[in-house]
C-alpha cells in the first residue's frame, strides 16, 4: 500500500438508512467526499438526527452505496473493520443472552448467563441448553497471554468471571471495547463510547484510545465536543437534513390537572434495603424517603448500585418483597400490583432503549406509554388521541409520526421514548440517563421541558441520573449519591 493511499474513499457517495418512509424526511448522507488515510484519527460531530451513526455503518460497509463510491484499499477486508456495537445486538450468540440480561434481577438467571471471559472467548453456550456437558464448543478464539493483555489495558481482568449480566454500564462498555480489540483490527469504529460512563471511567477510555491510536488503529468516533480523545487528528462535522431542525424550539409541556393518583404523602420509603446476589451485596442498607413533590438528583459511579435501586421502585426487581420498599404510601406485597405502581410512573433509562421494538412507529412508541408497554396494542380512545398528540407536537416529533424507530438516528429514538415517558403526566417521573444520544440543543430543550413541566406541576416528583452534573435540570434540590452500594 502506497503511504499516501487512503484505507477507505468515499466519492460524492450517499447512503441511505433501512426503513425510512418515502414521505418522511431523507434520513440519508448525501454526495459525500471523504477519505481516511493511514494515521489518520477522526472525530465524527454533528447534531441529532444528522447521519452520524449512519455514516459508522456505511464505514463498515453494512448499508448500501445509493449513489456515487465506496472504496476499501485492496489489503483491507471489512473483517479488519471493527464496529464496536451500542448494544447488546453485537452478535447474534451472545445477543441471545441478552434475554438473561432482561431478567438480571433475578438470581437464578444471572447463574445462567455467560461469563465476560465466555463471552471475549467466544464460548457461549446456545440458548436452551439444559445440559451443558452434551454442547462442543469451539476451542477459545484467542490466545491466553492475548486476551489477558487486552483485559489488563481495558481494566476488565477482574471480570472475566463475572456474569455478563451482572456488569455495569461502563464495565459493559469496556467489556464491548475488549472483545474488538481482540480481534486486532486496523480501523476501529466507535459510536459514542463515552455515553453511560462516569467521570472515571471516561478518563480510562480516553487513555485507552489514546494508546490504540498510538498501536496503528486509525479511530473513527462519534462523540461531542466534550469527550474527543487527545489522539484525534480531524473532525467531520455533519449537518442535519434540511426537514430537520438543528435546533429546537423551546417545548411546552403538556398540561396536567391533579388526579387521585396524585393523593400520597411519600412517593418512595426504603429502609435499611439490602440486596445480594451470592456473595455479592449490590445495596447495602440503604434508607431514603422521597416525599410528594420532591425533585432528587440520583449519582453515582459505574457499578454504584443505581440502577438495581431504581429497579426497586420500578417493580422490577423481586427483592424487593424482601426488603421495606414502600411506593405511593402502599408497602410492595401488599395488594398493589406491578401495574398499577407502574401507571403512576413515567420511565426511560438505557436498557428501556436497547430493548425496545425498533419497528414500532413514533406514534405508537409514544402512544405505549399510556399502558406501560413494549408497543401499541389497543385502540385509543379520542381523549389519548389528543393527548398523544399534544405530547407529539410538544417535543416537536410530529413530522416524524409515521416513521419507525428504525429509521432513526439514535438519538432521535432517545427523544420519542422521553416522550413515552410524559405522555401520561405521571406523578412520579423517573428518567435514568434520558440525554444519552442527545446533542447540545436537544439536551437544553430537554431539561428547560422539565423544569417548565415541574413548575407548572409542584406536586410531580422527580428523580434524575446523569454522569453530567451540568445536565441536571435547575429544579433539582436534593441528592442522593451513591458508591459500592451505600450512601455516601
Amino acid at each position: 500500500m502506497q503511504p499516501d493511499q487512503p484505507l477507505i474513499a468515499l466519492t460524492n457517495a450517499t447512503f441511505r438508512r433501512v426503513g425510512a418512509s418515502a414521505s418522511g424526511p431523507p434520513f440519508a448522507l448525501s454526495n459525500l467526499t471523504w477519505a481516511l488515510h493511514p494515521g489518520d484519527h477522526w472525530a465524527i460531530l454533528g447534531p441529532t438526527g444528522s447521519g452520524k451513526s449512519l455514516f459508522l455503518d456505511a464505514l463498515a460497509g453494512r448499508v448500501g452505496v445509493a449513489a456515487g463510491q465506496r472504496r476499501y484499499v485492496a489489503d483491507l477486508s471489512l473483517t479488519a473493520i471493527n464496529l464496536v456495537p451500542r448494544d447488546f445486538s453485537f452478535d447474534r450468540r451472545v445477543a441471545s443472552a441478552a434475554q438473561f440480561y432482561q431478567q438480571r434481577y433475578s438470581a437464578d438467571a444471572a447463574q445462567l448467563a455467560p461469563t465476560v471471559w465466555a463471552v471475549l472467548q467466544e464460548q457461549v453456550l446456545p440458548v436452551g441448553t439444559v445440559d451443558p456437558a452434551s454442547v462442543t464448543l469451539p476451542p477459545p478464539a484467542h490466545p491466553a497471554d492475548w486476551l489477558a493483555d487486552v483485559a489488563q489495558t481495558m481494566q476488565i481482568t477482574h471480570l472475566l468471571d463475572r456474569p455478563l449480566t451482572s456488569l455495569s454500564n461502563g464495565e459493559t462498555r469496556r467489556t464491548l471495547l475488549a472483545r474488538t480489540l481482540l480481534r486486532r483490527p486496523r480501523v476501529l469504529l466507535l459510536d459514542n463510547p463515552f455515553v453511560g460512563l462516569d467521570a472515571h471511567s471516561r478518563a480510562l477510555l480516553h487513555e485507552t484510545l489514546n494508546r490504540v491510536a498510538q498501536s496503528g488503529v486509525s479511530l473513527v468516533l462519534v462523540t461531542d465536543e466534550r469527550e474527543i480523545p487527545t489522539a484525534i487528528t480531524h473532525r467531520l462535522h455533519l449537518t442535519a437534513p434540511a426537514q430537520i431542525s438543528n435546533t429546537l424550539p423551546t417545548p411546552e409541556p403538556v398540561r396536567r390537572a391533579l388526579t387521585a393518583a396524585d393523593t400520597f404523602t411519600n412517593a418512595i420509603v426504603l429502609r435499611e434495603v439490602q440486596v445480594r446476589y451470592g456473595n455479592m451485596v449490590v445495596l447495602d442498607k440503604i434508607s431514603w424517603t422521597v416525599r410528594r413533590g420532591e425533585k432528587w438528583a440520583l449519582l453515582g459511579p459505574n457499578g454504584s448500585g443505581k440502577s438495581t435501586l431504581l429497579s426497586l421502585i420500578t417493580a422490577d426487581n423481586p427483592q424487593a418483597y424482601a426488603n421495606h420498599v414502600e411506593l405511593f404510601d402502599r408497602r410492595r406485597g401488599v395488594g398493589q400490583s406491578i401495574w398499577a405502581v407502574k401507571q403512576r410512573m413515567g420511565f426511560v433509562s438505557p436498557e428501556l432503549h436497547l430493548y425496545f421494538d425498533r419497528n414500532t412507529t413514533v406514534w405508537s412508541a409514544v402512544a405505549s406509554g399510556l399502558f406501560d408497554s413494549m408497543g401499541l396494542f389497543r385502540k385509543l380512545t379520542d381523549a389519548q388521541t389528543m393527548q398523544v398528540t399534544a405530547q407529539l407536537q410538544a417535543l416537536d416529533l410530529w413530522a416524524l409520526r409515521d416513521e419507525t424507530l428504525a429509521s432513526l438516528s439514535v438519538g432521535q429514538q432517545r427523544w420519542t421514548l422521553l416522550a413515552r415517558a410524559l405522555v401520561k403526566q405521571p406523578p412520579l417521573l423517573i428518567l435514568d440517563e434520558p440525554t444519552q444520544g442527545l446533542d447540545t440543543p436537544h439536551i437544553d430543550a430537554f431539561r428547560t421541558l422539565i423544569d417548565t413541566y415541574c413548575a407548572q406541576a409542584p406536586e410531580t416528583t422527580l428523580i434524575y441520573v446523569t454522569h453530567y452534573p451540568d445536565e441536571l435540570p435547575r429544579c433539582i434540590t436534593q441528592t442522593l449519591r451513591l458508591e459500592k452500594g451505600r450512601v455516601v
